[in-house]
């Protein structure tokens, strides 16, 4: 049985995930992608976005991504 990743962590794991996928999806500054989660209501520190991107970075690109299946249909 695998451990959970965020068990250290009080923040919800999807809040994880946005930050980090926010940071490295667009190119954004660690205070930009503060400030954006505070316009969504999430009180966060810039430090906190650098310590999920350090941990889970690497966690986030090996997960499984999922394929979507193509149009069949000759249009």
């Amino acid at each position: 049985m695998s451990k959970n990743p965020f068990r250290y962590f009080k923040t919800s794991p999807e809040i994880i995930q946005l930050g980090v996928l926010m940071y490295f999806r667009f190119p954004l500054s660690l205070r930009n992608v503060e400030d954006l989660l505070h316009g969504r209501g999430i009180d966060i520190c810039h430090e906190s976005v650098r310590l999920w991107v350090d941990r889970f970075g690497t966690y986030f690109a090996l997960m499984p991504t999922t394929v979507m299946p193509e149009d069949t249909q000759a249009q």
